[in-house]
């Protein structure tokens, strides 16, 4: 069950209407097990954690879990109330800890936020100061909120993709599914970067344009790569996969893939079930790599956010901006895949 509280026109763009409260969503339960949805501009810094560091939001991200919370996943929300939001960008405006000091902008992606501590659909935050990584040169906040748990992820998979052999040089190219959402629009745009040809794989072929802008050399219809015949080994079509989808999609990819080829599995889309034989792992010896990108050390998200900063990647015509007042009504269609790339949420300055 949820409900909307909208603020005025003449409160929509300040950051709180009272002082000392911040402004965002906020997910409650009435002790029922129902879950409810509110835009708050009271909420009391009292009431939002604690932590070495406040931060100023200036963007947020819609990711699936974002919009499932807002919309009263119980699955998502464990501990309410809750404000949602598992990404954020800002600047720091109160710090116990001399290594962060006011100023800073930071980001914020996995660690829990927005899902068992508040998160960034806030106009602030209250975090842990080895949580937050200090934005790189180069990067905007914006462009930070963009890459965002979608970037991390998808700099987890190709890092696993070539510790296991999986280079440019491969043969066959790189399979992408969910490919014109957020994991899926960073994973091609990196790839490419990288050198590696890749295939994008999705139900939405009417964005074919804007795939081959991001990398892709083809695209192929969701629907009818799953239409091939359901056999535990298929023609060798792929030196590797990301996949978000999980399910069907996900037993089909690993019969596609070629010898020594990896499967990097970081969604469940389609599904957490995964029917298949063990003849692609003994005959193909083809490895099935799971990412988890809300937990991993300081040190290897630095190095993922350094190589987004040198990548010079099209993040602009990645990012579709909303204001945070109208994260509600979007949160829909991201959970039903009708959204391109990454849902930003501007927050303000």
């Amino acid at each position: 069950m949820t409900s909307r509280l909208f603020p005025t026109s003449a409160t929509k763009r300040r950051r709180c209407s009272l002082a000392n409260h911040a402004t965002g969503w906020w997910v409650s339960s009435d002790g029922s097990g129902q879950l409810a949805t509110h835009f708050r501009d009271d909420i009391a810094l009292s009431q939002m954690g604690e932590g070495s560091l406040t931060i100023d939001v200036h963007y947020s991200a819609l990711n699936y879990k974002d919009a499932l919370a807002l919309t009263g996943s119980p699955g998502v929300v464990r501990k309410p109330p809750l404000i949602p939001g598992i990404d954020c960008a800002g600047i720091v405006s109160q710090s116990s800890d001399p290594g962060v000091p006011i100023g800073t902008a930071v980001v914020i992606t996995g660690y829990g936020y927005g899902e068992n501590r508040h998160g960034g659909l806030a106009t602030q935050v209250v975090a842990d100061s080895e949580h937050v990584i200090p934005v790189p040169e180069g990067l905007s906040l914006k462009e930070a909120a963009t890459i965002g748990t979608a970037g991390i992820t998808a700099g987890l998979a190709i890092t696993a993709l070539l510790r296991n052999g999986v280079n440019p040089n491969s043969v066959f190219p790189i399979a992408v599914t969910g490919a014109a959402g957020g994991v899926g629009s960073l994973a091609l745009a990196l790839l490419s970067h990288e050198g590696f040809r890749a295939v994008a794989i999705t139900g939405r072929t009417d964005e074919a344009d804007y795939l081959t802008m991001l990398g892709a050399i083809d695209v192929i219809s969701r629907q009818e790569f799953l239409a091939q015949p359901s056999r535990p080994l298929l023609p060798e079509r792929f030196a590797g996969a990301i996949d978000q989808a999980g399910g069907e999609m996900l037993a089909t990819l690993l019969a596609s893939t070629q010898n020594y080829g990896a499967v990097i599995a970081c969604g469940l889309a389609g599904g957490s079930d995964l029917s298949t034989t063990v003849l692609p792992f003994i005959l193909r010896g083809v490895s099935l790599l799971g990412i988890n990108s809300v937990f991993q050390p300081h040190d290897v998200r630095s190095t993922i956010w350094e190589h987004f900063a040198r990548a010079k990647l099209p993040l602009d015509q990645i990012a579709q901006v909303v204001d945070l007042t109208d994260a509600l009504d979007v949160a829909p269609r991201v959970l039903s895949g009708l959204t391109r790339g990454r849902v930003v949420v501007a927050i303000g300055a």
